[in-house]
């Protein structure tokens, strides 16, 4: 295999993207208190999506348990594949309906939708608020604009969204980015061969829409690891 071709393979995020990405959900403003945190999640079912599909399901769980103390969560499954398929589920309060919930869908192919994701997340907070909006895929076939314009809308109404983004698609990344700007959410890839990598995020994602930026810090503590990097980039700042 050559250089170039070497150059053009997915790279895992590095220790300081991670870090990075925890840095910025601490920065998002804090939810008021009060009430169960409500967190969309939003996954990309299409086929180049299947490998990792099903490691996603088993770390879903872990999103429930470290909220547990601080609330509780409800998260609503949100996905997309074939043609035109968009299916937003109920919203669930415990680990084990939603990891029978992902363990019934299918991958199949199909082009992205993640238009539909954004609207829907918009309509979903006028009805009651949603804490925040998590989106897991790995490109996008869409129009950018539209995408940023649907991104501003949630911007408006403090809807954060955080993507992970498996692998490396530039155009993607672009919009990608844009998307977590203009929500005041976050970005960040994640390497697709550590799902220690991804539960850990996840998890920061849940315990900050669950129990806000205070929450997250006595996470990262007592987690380590990526989440104590934080912690500790904090104290910093």
């Amino acid at each position: 295999m050559g250089n170039s071709e070497r150059d053009k393979l997915p790279q895992p995020s590095s220790n300081a993207e991670v870090a990075a990405f925890l840095r910025k959900v601490a920065a998002t403003p804090v939810r008021s208190t009060g009430a169960r945190g409500r967190l969309i999640f939003a996954m990309d079912a299409t086929a180049s999506r299947e490998p990792t599909w099903h490691s996603a399901c088993e770390i879903q769980g872990q999103m429930f348990a470290e909220t547990a103390n601080l609330g509780g969560l409800d998260i609503q499954l949100c996905y997309y594949r074939g043609l035109g398929e968009f299916d937003a589920g109920p919203w669930l309060s415990r680990s084990a309906d939603l990891l029978a919930r992902m363990r019934s869908v299918s991958c199949v192919g199909g082009q992205t939708q993640i238009e539909q994701v954004l609207r829907h997340t918009v309509a979903e907070t006028k009805r009651k608020k949603v804490n925040a909006l998590v989106f897991v895929g790995d490109c996008m076939e869409e129009d950018a604009d539209c995408l940023c314009q649907c991104a501003g809308e949630l911007g408006l109404l403090a809807v954060p969204v955080f993507v992970f983004h498996e692998g490396y698609e530039p155009r993607a990344e672009r919009t990608f980015r844009q998307i977590a700007r203009l929500t005041r959410g976050a970005y960040c890839r994640f390497d697709a061969q550590s799902p220690q990598q991804l539960r850990d995020l996840l998890s920061a994602v849940a315990v900050y829409a669950a129990g806000g930026r205070r929450a997250l810090e006595d996470f990262g503590r007592g987690k380590g690891g990526i989440t104590l990097q934080l912690t500790q980039q904090l104290d910093k700042g």
